[in-house]
Order: structure tokens, then C-alpha cells, then sequence
């Protein structure tokens, strides 16, 4: 694994480090594209990875068996069998990726599939929702002959919400399959929040306009175990430096109480947050905490009494970036 120091080795003069806890997105990251060019390269985007991902390669193995016998391709004949059982070949109308994982997941998929086949085995029309820009990238680097939509949304509810307007615009050939609707696949870690599954099959929707969802997990999550010792690692590393001023961007409650651990800022008897252990351990060096959002800060302050500098309005680089710039303004 690379060395987490190694990012403050070119860091320029005055440069801030942006300490991002989380695994970079491929083929690029947003963040990082973000943070490089905010205030003409003020600041120095550094990826500490705190989750740890594994792969269901026996769930990966079933969808590869599935794409290969055209369960997302309409233009293929059901052989008696199935068609006997009232098991066509299609059997998704779309799917979703919510995460970097879910698409690193089915990358695996698509990677053991025949490239010569890819435009069989998957209709062109065939929607593939994604959260975000980042998840768009990382869908659209598949290679599939598919059309990406809800790179503009932000959230699972944002996107739940899309897909229900836009999926009544799509023709009928694409949603149906011998007049019966078709339900979506959605490639998910074992935590998650169901949001999307809860939105699309509402039963206050009309029956017409529900969407079943078929989630499907492909990996597990869970912390890394070097995390808090590489993330402690570049804090002494930061120090040498004799860098004035970071930032710690928190994408998750996971993690949280080893980052504090890490700061130095944890009192041990309580394990909780201590104000003075903060100012005692920072010395000369500003460091401030931004989140991604709510779930995490009110993680942090009800879990461990710890209220970050900044909560991001939008789950965005930009939405992180404008708190941080306010924060600095105050």
C-alpha cells in the first residue's frame, strides 16, 4: 500500500493539506479534481482510506452468468425451458449505482464478460441510474452501450425521485417485457439506507407508477484496520512539515472515533472529545473538520461530543469547499 505521508512530500509553500477519509473514485475523483483547482491550488487534496471493501464473489459470479444469458438484453430468445417456466431472459429494466464500490464491483462483471458481446448483452437503452458526477465517471468507464442518467442528483432520495419521472418518459419496449413491468437491479454493500427501494414502491403511488427494486448486495464494508494508524501517521508527518493550517473532511461515521483518536483530541476515561486535549495537541498547527453531511455530524456530536467546523449543505466537493471558505471568512 502506498505511504499516506507521501502526499506532503511535494506540498508547496503555504499549501493547505485537505485530508479527504475516503478511497479515491476511478478513473478519476472528484474531489480531488475539485480541491486542485480551488483558489488557484491553495490547497492539497490527500486520500486516506478508511474503509475497508470485499467483493461477494459469488454473487458476482450468479450477474456474470445473468448478463451472459441476456437478462439485460431484450433481443434474445427465451429457450423453452424458461419460456415453460415463465422465466423470459430479460429481467432487469435498468440499474442503479448509488456507490464507487457497487460500480467497482460490477467492473469485475463486466471485465469477464466476452468484449465482442458487451452491445448483446446489454440493450442500448437500458437506463443506468447513478448519485452524482463521480458515480457517472465511474459507470461511464464501464463501457457499456447503455445511457447514464441522474449524474445532477445528490442523494438516494433525489435520485428515487428522478427515476420515478424519468421512467415514465421511457418507451414501453424498454420498462416491459411481455406486458409485465420490470423490476430494477440495485447493486448494494450490506449497509445501506432504503431510501430508493422505499421511494419506487411506495403504496402511495398508483400501481402503475410503482417500481419494483431487486437489491442485490456485492460487498461488505467495513474499517480499515491500519486507518488510524496511517491517518496518526500523517498528522506526525504534518507536523514535521510544519504545515499551519488542514483539513480533515469526514465522509462517514465510520471512522470517526479513530480520526479523533488520531488528533490526539479523545480523552481516554470518557472517550469522548476533549477541547483542551484539541488545543494542547494542534499547538501551532490550525486543523479543522468538515463533513459531508448531517449523518455524520450529528454522529459526531452525539456519539462523541465532537461539533465539526463545517457541515456541508450539499454532499458535494463544491457544497464542502463553499463551508470551508465561509468557515475561514468568520
Amino acid at each position: 500500500m502506498e505511504d499516506v505521508t507521501s502526499g506532503l512530500k511535494d506540498l508547496s509553500l503555504g499549501q493547505v493539506p485537505v485530508y479527504l477519509l475516503k478511497t479515491k473514485s476511478s478513473p478519476t475523483d472528484a474531489y480531488e479534481d475539485y480541491f486542485k483547482e480551488l483558489d488557484n491550488g491553495k490547497y492539497k487534496p490527500i486520500f486516506v482510506p478508511v474503509l475497508d471493501h470485499m467483493f461477494r464473489e459469488d454473487t458476482l459470479r450468479t450477474l456474470r452468468r445473468s448478463a451472459e444469458r441476456f437478462a439485460f438484453a431484450s433481443g434474445s430468445e427465451a429457450d423453452a425451458r424458461r419460456k415453460a417456466t415463465n422465466n423470459p431472459a430479460k429481467k432487469y429494466g435498468g440499474i442503479i449505482f448509488t456507490s464507487q464500490r457497487a460500480v467497482d464491483a460490477f467492473a469485475t462483471v463486466v471485465a469477464k464478460l466476452d468484449p465482442t458481446k458487451i452491445d448483446a448483452l446489454f440493450d442500448k437503452d437500458m437506463p443506468l441510474y447513478v448519485v452524482g458526477p463521480a458515480t457517472a465517471n465511474g459507470v461511464k468507464a464501464l463501457g457499456l452501450p447503455c445511457p447514464v442518467y441522474g449524474q445532477h442528483t445528490g442523494n438516494g432520495e433525489a435520485l428515487a425521485e428522478f427515476i420515478l419521472e424519468w421512467h415514465m418518459t421511457m418507451p414501453r419496449d424498454v420498462t416491459h417485457l411481455d406486458g409485465r413491468k420490470l423490476p430494477l437491479l440495485f447493486l448494494v454493500g450490506e449497509q445501506r439506507r432504503d431510501i430508493i427501494p422505499r421511494t419506487l414502491q411506495s403504496e402511495n403511488l398508483p400501481y402503475h407508477q410503482q417500481i419494483q427494486v431487486l437489491e442485490v448486495i456485492v460487498y461488505e464494508t467495513g474499517e480499515m484496520a491500519t486507518f488510524e494508524e496511517d491517518f496518526a501517521s500523517l498528522i506526525r508527518a504534518a507536523k514535521v512539515a510544519k504545515v499551519k493550517e488542514q483539513w480533515v473532511v469526514v465522509f462517514s461515521p465510520q471512522g470517526c472515533e479513530a480520526m479523533l483518536n488520531a488528533l490526539g483530541w479523545l480523552d481516554s476515561k470518557s472517550a469522548s472529545f476533549s477541547e483542551g486535549l484539541r488545543e494542547v495537541m494542534s499547538g501551532p498547527m490550525k486543523t479543522r473538520v468538515a463533513t459531508i453531511g448531517p449523518t455524520t455530524r450529528d454522529f459526531l456530536r452525539q456519539e462523541l461530543g465532537f461539533d465539526p467546523d463545517v457541515c456541508a449543505r450539499q454532499p458535494t466537493p463544491e457544497g464542502v469547499g463553499e463551508g470551508m471558505r465561509e468557515s475561514g471568512e468568520e
